[in-house]
């Protein structure tokens, strides 16, 4: 199906993460590390940590003058 001589060789690799989890794949490379997988991403290990946003927008505000109060004209 394919063309011969233009596509690059689809061979086995290794991925290697820096907690230490290996996953056996295929690539146009053979072997590469990463910095995080999904075996360490804290989306998929339940450790995700949630930022306070109300204290942001309220810090917002008080910097630039804004009140709750004051509306639009």
């Amino acid at each position: 199906m394919a063309k011969k001589g233009i596509h690059p060789v689809y061979k086995p690799a290794t991925v290697t993460c820096a907690c230490g989890h290996t996953i056996d794949t295929y690539s146009t490379r053979s072997t590469f590390s990463v910095d995080i997988c999904s075996n360490c991403h804290p989306f998929y290990t339940g450790k995700q940590k949630f930022v306070d946003a109300a204290g942001r927008i309220e810090r917002f505000q008080k910097k630039y003058g804004k009140t709750k109060t004051e509306t639009a004209p």
